[in-house]
């Protein structure tokens, strides 16, 4: 059996980190330009990046039954937690009639739905080659833009504009990865990282929008062939970023690698927790940079315990429709009970 790569694992916990953060951020990028510079430079990379690796994982496509396989992990999950949401909404925001729609997928929810449909086109773009394949879904993702009917109905938007990422993560090798990892890569890495962050902080009328790939051209202020340049532009710099963050994951096992196994819980629990935070009068405290830290160790606070097996014990049953882990927590739950137990009446005999 190979023995498992530490380095995905860590990539992808400081991923769902940077998720949660971004969506904690989203609260303030109005009234801090040193928040939305920082929360810009978030979104350059953070879920590119998770669908790189997505893509990377995707290499069994053409096993058997791998098709079915991940249908039932990804459209299952995503009708279940729909209906979650969309109650959800209706109780946190006072609605007065209850609307739900599987068609338009809730926030963070697209990410499900778009999954599925990369993998189903994996199976035709694969076979055209790297080359071919990639140079066909960027000019499909550039074109996209122009048709206003394609947006959030279905993650139609994100599906083309994220695919060519998703698709290159297909046709990497760990090899090319290994190649980023060494000290002068990571100098080279904080460097553009910097120049970003910069770069968003002197010019602060770029619109983060363009990040989302939610939006056909015509809600994004821009007309024409822009648009269609405007997009590439963010795809370039969307590249790099994704492979100076991936120049910064260790590969070593630590403390929190274990916790990147269990992404997808974070993914669909930190919704209910960042929805009602921006609904609360807790975000007024929020005004320094110094409690901006604080919302940083939050973000990463809620993250460990999100990804801990005893979250995943309960959650498993909706997200991955199993019970094991619930049931491997309730033997636990039961040992350890004998175990005090036992101990107590000992403790007890030999006072008498």
């Amino acid at each position: 059996m190979r023995p498992r790569d530490y380095y995905f694992d860590n990539a992808k916990f400081i991923l769902i980190f940077f998720v949660v953060f971004g969506h904690l951020l989203k609260t303030f990028i109005e009234d801090n330009e040193i928040i939305y510079s920082l929360y810009k430079t978030i979104y350059t990379f953070h879920m590119p990046a998770f669908i790189l690796v997505s893509g990377f994982f995707a290499k069994g496509i053409y096993e058997k039954g791998y098709v079915r396989k991940f249908a039932k992990k990804l459209i299952l999950p995503y009708i279940i937690f729909q209906i979650i949401y969309s109650i959800f909404y209706f109780y946190l925001y006072s609605k007065s009639t209850f609307k739900m729609d599987l068609l338009n997928p809730h926030w963070s929810l697209w990410f499900l739905i778009s999954l599925f449909f990369w993998n189903l086109m994996l199976l035709a773009f694969s076979k055209a080659g790297p080359v071919n394949g990639l140079a066909a879904s960027l000019v499909i993702a550039l074109l996209v833009g122009y048709v206003d009917s394609v947006s959030n109905y279905l993650s139609l938007s994100r599906t083309f504009v994220f695919f060519p990422m998703f698709l290159l993560g297909y046709h990497l090798r760990r090899d090319h990865l290994k190649q980023l990892v060494h000290l002068k890569g990571r100098a080279i890495a904080f460097s553009i990282f910097a120049v970003v962050f910069i770069g968003f902080y002197f010019y602060p009328d770029i619109n983060y929008k363009w990040l989302l790939g939610s939006k056909p051209y015509s809600e994004l202020e821009a007309h024409g062939v822009i648009s269609m340049l405007t997009r590439l532009g963010f795809y370039m710099v969307s590249l790099i970023m994704v492979f100076s963050f991936l120049a910064f994951v260790p590969s070593k096992q630590y403390f929190f690698t274990k916790w990147g196994k269990q992404t997808l819980y974070v993914y669909l629990l930190h919704g209910f927790i960042v929805r009602f935070f921006r609904e609360s009068e807790i975000t007024g405290f929020f005004t320094s940079v110094e409690n901006f830290l604080l919302l940083a160790a939050i973000s990463l606070l809620m993250t460990m315990i999100l990804s801990s097996s005893v979250i995943a014990s309960f959650a498993q049953p909706i997200i991955e429709l199993k019970m094991n882990r619930f049931k491997g927590l309730y033997k636990k739950l039961v040992l350890y009970i004998r175990f005090y137990r036992e101990r107590w009446k000992n403790q007890t005999s030999s006072y008498n």
